[in-house]
C-alpha cells in the first residue's frame, strides 16, 4: 500500500515519538513500593506467600497476580493491515496501538509480543508455552491461511481464550449489521443471496458466522483473485474455502453479482464498480470493508442504487464495521469468568447484544461524543459506535453468560447486578462513588424540576432516571420543543407518564408564581412588570419558586449559561437552610488515587474563619452521605494551603491558623474520643510530622527550610564556641548579618 509522506503522516511519527517518550504503552506499579517493609511484601521474602498458595491450587493465580486480566496480542507481522508481510519489528506500532485499545475501552491489560517465525509448528509451540504468563490470547495479522491452522491447534493446546480478531472480530460486527439490516429491510434470511469480494482469513470467518445465523451456504457466493469459487476450480484453492464451493457457470464478481442482495468486500480497493452496482437487487446491502480504499466508494453506490445501505472500515461514513467494537469486550467477558475457549456461543452472543444495543435509544453520553450525528436505527446506524460506552455494559455481560452456559466458565458470575456496576467503572468513574446516592434515591424518588428541560443531554438524564425509578421529573420548557427533541433522539419519555412538564408560555400557575416573586423581591427593586416578565423568561427562577412553594422538592440547573446568575435567583428565592450561615459548593474529584472533595470553588472568594468553619462541617455532613466517612488527617478534608505550623507570619499564614483553630475547637467535642481534630491541613496519620515538610515541594520554600535548619545548627555551633572561648566562624557572621 502506497502511503503518502504528508502534514499527517509528520503528525502521526511524532505523536509516536513524543510525548512521554517513545511508544503508545508503558507499565505501571498497581502496588506502593515506599518503605522497607512494602519492597519485602512486594519481593522477597514475602512474595514466596502466593508463590506457595498458587503452587497448591493454580486457579488462584488470578487472585494473586495480574493474569487474570492481562492479555498476550502476537503477531508474526505477515498480514498487516494494508501494509502486508512487513516483518514483526514494523509490526511493533499496530500491535501497541491494540494494546492501547484494550485498555481504553475494557480496562484490560495487553502486552504486545512480536515473533519472528513463520513456520507454523514453531510458532504454534511459542505461543502455546506463554500460557502461565497470560489469560488469553489475541492473534493479529496473521496471513491465511496459516492462521485457521495456528488458530485451531492453540485452541486445542491451551486453555484459555485463544482469539484472532482480524477473522472473528470483524465476522461479529458483520454480523450484527446483516442482522440489523435484516430488521431494517424486513428481508427473509433464507433468501438472502451473498456475494464476498475476498475469500481470506476475515472472509471465511465473515461467512462462517452468518452461516450460524441462518443463511444458507447455498446461497454464498465466494470470489477471489482468481474468480468465483466453484467446483472444479484448483486454483488458490484451500481447506477453508472448500465448503463454500458452488456448482455454476459463474467465474467473475462481475457475474456473480448480478441480482445479489449483499456485498461482502473483504479484498482491495475499486473492485466494486457503479455498473456491478446497478445489477444488484434493490435497496441492498454494500459492506465495502477494505481500508483505507473501499472496494466501491459510498458516493459511487449511492448514486447507482440510492436506497442501497452501506458500511465501510472507515470512521468518516457511517456505519463504520470496526473491530474495536467487539474484542476488548468479549476478552472482558471472557476474562472475569476465566473461560477456557472463546466458542461459537460467546459470539453469537455479542452478535446478538450489538444489535440490540443498536435498537436502543442513545444515552447521554454517547450523544455528547458524536454531536449532531444521528444516532436512531436505521440505514445510516445499522452498528453502535465505537466511543459508545454502553458497549462494555451490554456485550461482556452477554459473552460471560454465553460461558457460563455453555459450560467453558471456570469462575461464573453468582450477581450479574454487581458484575455490571464493576464494569461501570471503566466509564464512569463516578459510578461506584455514587451508588449510595442512587440507592436512596430509588428507595424514596423526590419531585426534581429541570430548569433547563429543552436541552437533549438533560432529556438522556431524565430518560435514565425513569428507566431506573430515580426521581419524578418535572420539566420546564415549552412543550413543543421538548416533545419534538424526544421524538428526535428517540427516546421513550411520554409527558404525564413519565415527567410532568411545566410550559412557561401557559402554565397556570403563572399569576400565582409572579406574584410570590414579587413579594420576595420587591424591596430590592422589582416592580410587577419585571416579576412578571422574570417569571415568564427565566426557568431557573420558576423552578427556584417550584421548590420555594413547594411544588418540587429540588432543582437541577446550570447546564447552560452562566453559575454565578443561576445561583443568584436561587439564594434570593429559596435561601439558606435552617441552621445555616454561609453559601458554599461541594465539588468532588475523582483520580486513580482516590475520592477528593474540594469546599468551596465557586461562591467564596476570601472566606472568614468562621465560614470556614461552617462550611467544612457541611461538606463533612455531605461527604457522608457518599458511604465515606470523614477522618483525621484526611486529605479531602483538607481546607488549608499552608500547614498548620509552618514557619509563615504573613496575614493569610495567621488568618488560616485562626480558621483551623476554629474548625477544630467547632467538631473538638465530638472528635475527641476518635483521636483528633476533623481537619489537620495537609498532616496525614503515620507521616513523619515535620513542620516544614510540605514547603519542599517548591523551591523557595525549600531553600527556607534549609536556610532556617542551617542557621539552627550554625546558632548551635556559636553557642559552643562560646562557651569554651573560641572566636565565631565568618561563615556565620555574614549569615547572621
Amino acid at each position: 500500500m502506497d502511503i503518502k509522506k504528508d502534514s499527517f503522516y509528520e503528525d502521526a511519527l511524532e505523536y509516536h515519538r513524543n510525548p512521554n517518550g517513545p511508544g503508545k504503552i508503558s507499565i505501571t506499579p498497581t502496588k506502593a513500593i515506599a518503605t522497607q517493609r512494602d519492597l519485602a511484601l512486594a519481593y522477597s521474602p514475602g512474595v514466596a506467600a502466593p508463590c506457595k498458595e498458587i503452587e497448591a491450587d493454580p486457579a488462584c493465580v488470578s487472585e494473586y497476580t495480574a493474569r487474570g486480566n492481562l492479555v498476550a496480542i502476537i503477531t508474526n507481522g505477515t498480514a498487516v493491515l494494508g501494509l502486508g508481510d512487513i516483518g514483526p519489528l514494523a509490526a511493533k506500532p499496530v500491535m501497541e496501538g491494540k494494546s492501547v485499545l484494550f485498555k481504553k475501552f475494557a480496562g484490560i491489560d495487553a502486552i504486545d509480543i512480536e515473533i519472528d517465525e513463520k513456520n507454523i509448528d514453531k510458532l504454534v509451540d511459542i505461543i502455546a508455552s506463554l500460557e502461565p504468563s497470560f489469560g488469553g490470547i489475541n492473534l493479529e495479522d496473521i496471513k491465511a491461511p496459516e492462521c485457521f491452522e495456528i488458530e485451531r491447534r492453540l485452541k486445542e493446546k491451551m486453555k484459555i481464550p485463544v482469539f484472532h480478531d482480524d477473522q472473528h472480530g470483524t465476522a461479529i460486527i458483520v454480523g450484527a449489521a446483516f442482522s440489523n439490516w435484516l430488521a431494517y429491510s424486513g428481508r427473509d434470511i433464507k433468501k438472502v443471496k451473498l456475494v464476498s469480494s475476498g475469500a481470506g482469513a476475515a472472509a471465511i470467518a465473515c461467512v462462517n458466522l452468518l452461516v450460524a445465523l441462518g443463511l444458507p451456504k447455498k446461497n454464498i457466493t465466494l470470489t477471489d483473485r482468481a474468480g468465483v469459487v466453484y467446483k472444479g476450480r484448483n486454483e488458490g484453492m484451500d481447506d477453508a474455502k472448500l465448503p463454500f464451493v458452488q456448482d455454476t457457470k459463474q467465474r467473475t464478481l462481475k457475474d456473480a453479482i448480478k441480482g445479489a442482495d449483499v456485498f461482502l468486500g473483504l479484498s482491495g480497493p475499486n473492485v466494486l464498480d457503479k455498473s456491478m452496482v446497478k445489477t444488484m437487487a434493490d435497496a441492498p446491502l454494500i459492506m465495502a470493508l477494505a481500508n483505507p480504499t473501499p472496494e466501491i466508494m459510498p458516493e459511487e453506490a449511492r448514486a447507482a442504487k440510492p436506497n442501497a445501505v452501506i458500511c465501510t472500515g472507515r470512521s468518516d461514513y457511517p456505519n463504520q464495521v470496526n473491530n474495536a467494537l467487539c474484542f476488548p469486550f468479549i476478552f472482558r467477558g471472557a476474562l472475569d469468568v476465566g473461560a477456557t475457549t472463546i466458542n461459537e456461543a460467546m459470539k453469537l452472543a455479542c452478535v446478538k447484544a450489538l444489535s440490540a444495543l443498536t435498537m436502543a435509544e442513545a444515552s447521554a453520553e454517547i450523544t455528547a461524543v458524536y454531536g449532531d450525528i444521528p444516532l436512531k436505527f436505521g440505514p445510516e446506524y445499522l452498528i453502535p459506535k465505537p466511543f459508545d460506552s454502553r458497549l462494555i455494559l451490554e456485550l461482556s455481560p452477554a459473552v460471560a453468560k454465553a460461558a457460563m452456559t455453555s459450560g467453558v466458565a471456570t469462575r461464573p458470575i453468582k450477581d450479574f447486578a454487581a458484575y455490571r456496576q464493576r464494569l461501570e467503572k471503566h466509564i464512569f468513574k463516578s459510578g461506584q462513588l455514587m451508588q449510595p446516592i442512587y440507592a436512596r434515591a430509588a428507595a424514596r424518588p423526590q419531585r426534581i424540576a429541570f430548569a433547563e428541560g429543552e436541552e437533549t443531554r438533560v432529556l438522556h438524564a431524565v430518560q435514565t432516571m425513569v428507566d431506573d425509578n430515580l426521581a419524578r421529573p418535572i420539566l420546564i420548557g415549552r412543550e413543543e420543543v421538548v416533545l419534538n427533541r424526544i421524538k428526535k433522539v428517540g427516546l421513550r419519555l411520554q409527558k404525564g407518564r413519565d415527567f410532568e412538564l411545566v410550559n412557561p408560555e401557559s402554565d397556570p400557575r403563572f399569576n400565582d408564581y409572579w406574584q410570590s416573586y414579587h413579594k420576595l423581591m420587591e424591596r430590592k427593586g422589582v416592580t410587577p412588570a419585571s416579576a412578571k416578565q422574570i417569571v415568564r423568561t427565566r426557568n431557573t427562577v420558576i423552578a427556584a419558586l417550584m421548590v420555594h412553594k413547594n411544588d418540587a422538592d429540588t432543582m437541577i440547573c446550570g447546564t447552560i449559561g452562566r453559575y454565578d446568575h443561576h445561583f443568584r435567583h436561587i439564594t434570593e428565592i429559596i435561601g439558606m437552610a435552617d441552621g445555616a450561615s454561609t453559601y458554599a459548593t461541594l465539588s468532588a474529584m475523582i483520580l486513580t488515587k482516590g475520592v477528593y472533595f474540594i469546599c468551596d470553588a465557586f461562591i467564596n472568594e476570601n472566606p472568614s474563619a468562621e465560614q470556614i468553619c461552617a462550611m467544612t462541617l457541611l461538606a463533612a455532613a455531605e461527604v457522608k452521605k457518599f458511604g465515606i466517612e470523614p477522618k483525621r488527617g484526611d486529605p479531602r478534608q483538607a481546607v488549608s494551603p499552608f500547614g498548620t505550623q509552618g514557619p509563615g507570619q504573613s496575614p493569610h499564614h495567621a488568618q488560616y491558623r485562626r480558621r483551623q483553630h476554629h474548625l477544630s475547637h467547632a467538631e473538638g467535642d465530638r472528635r475527641r474520643h476518635r483521636g483528633g481534630s476533623p481537619a489537620d491541613g495537609h498532616q496525614k496519620i503515620g507521616a513523619d510530622p515535620d513542620p516544614l515538610r510540605h514547603f519542599a515541594r517548591h523551591p523557595q520554600r525549600r531553600r527556607l527550610r534549609l536556610r532556617r535548619r542551617r542557621a539552627a545548627g550554625k546558632e548551635e555551633a556559636h553557642a559552643q564556641n562560646k562557651e569554651q572561648g573560641r572566636r565565631p566562624q565568618k561563615t556565620w557572621k555574614k549569615m547572621n548579618s
